[in-house]
């Protein structure tokens, strides 16, 4: 059994000697534990760095292609690599090596094939009360739309099994944290928490530059990640708001109509045919949605295969 520990870096010379200290070459349950750096395009010696403290395989980007697409670059080297388990940690020690074998042993055991690291929110005190707060709210909607019982979704400390690897596909730029949890839970993958420590803070998060930001590039990722998987749903939920409107709108006429002529109240008809050609517009956009989200389950069952084969071993 091969582990691979992965991480994802950017311009982290002055931290990841750091992190790479805090990390186990020995985890009980495998024969071999390597180490890998994904350099994200960094402008500082970040691989010379990783070399020097006994990095074993070292990925580069020749330019900065943003998180989501470093962690894929990571997760397919190491699969190439042989790798059974893959653990995905940061540059900045914001978590605990020493619990790896927390994260390794559900996957070990059989009970998981993806395995999220919670953090402490409520006691980290670097992070603020609104940034906690908003943790929890983003947990929350993750757990609504995966179907699945997370406790800390954003967190990156996570393991993930060769098989989960091999089925993962993110779109993302920003992030690879939210979608990859939903895109499991909606492929009916086995993803559970366990619990872990966090280290001290080194420096102020590169990927959260604003409340607002992070809070609007989340909402994005949860909701485009709900047309690609649930798209009749998605279009069928506003469609149908869009129909009763015109259906009320309707009746409110024919009300007035029975009344009084219904002078006046042409008005009414107009938004009541936009609201409802709308409607109609958004459950046929959903009809569609459903059958490209069906090519695509095909297409993930052949990228399955093409993973198999190709990352075969001996």
């Amino acid at each position: 059994m091969k582990l691979i520990i992965q991480i994802p870096c950017l311009n982290e010379a002055d931290t990841l000697a750091i992190a790479l200290a805090e990390l186990p070459r020995e985890v009980d349950g495998f024969s071999t534990v390597e180490w890998l750096i994904i350099d994200d395009g960094s402008t500082d010696n970040t691989a010379e760095v990783a070399r020097r403290n006994g990095v074993h395989h070292v990925v580069r980007h020749p330019v900065n292609r943003g998180l989501a697409e470093a962690f894929m670059t990571g997760i397919d080297a190491c699969l190439r690599l042989g790798a059974d388990v893959i653990i995905n940690t940061d540059a900045d020690n914001q978590y605990n090596g020493a619990d790896i074998p927390a994260l390794t042993m559900p996957i070990l055991a059989g009970d998981a094939e993806i395995v999220i690291g919670a953090r402490p929110i409520s006691e980290t005190e670097h992070f603020s009360w609104i940034k906690k707060k908003l943790q929890h709210l983003g947990s929350w909607a993750v757990r609504v739309a995966s179907r699945t019982d997370v406790a800390d979704a954003p967190s990156g400390f996570r393991a993930i099994s060769r098989e989960a690897a091999m089925r993962l596909n993110v779109f993302n730029a920003y992030t690879y944290t939210l979608e990859t949890i939903i895109q499991a839970g909606q492929s009916n993958m086995r993803v559970v928490s366990v619990p872990i420590r966090t280290n001290a803070d080194l420096r102020p998060s590169r990927l959260v530059k604003s409340i607002s930001s992070y809070v609007q590039r989340s909402l994005v990722t949860i909701l485009r990640v709900f047309v690609i998987y649930k798209p009749l749903k998605f279009f069928a939920f506003f469609g149908a708001i869009f129909t009763l409107a015109g259906v009320i709108t309707g009746a409110r006429f024919l009300w007035y109509l029975f009344e009084d002529n219904g002078e006046g109240h042409v008005q009414s008809v107009i938004f009541c045919a936009l609201c409802i050609i709308a409607g109609l517009l958004l459950f046929m956009m959903g009809v569609i949605g459903d059958l490209i989200a069906t090519n695509r389950k095909l297409l993930e069952r052949i990228n399955l295969r093409l993973q198999h084969i190709e990352h075969q071993r001996d």
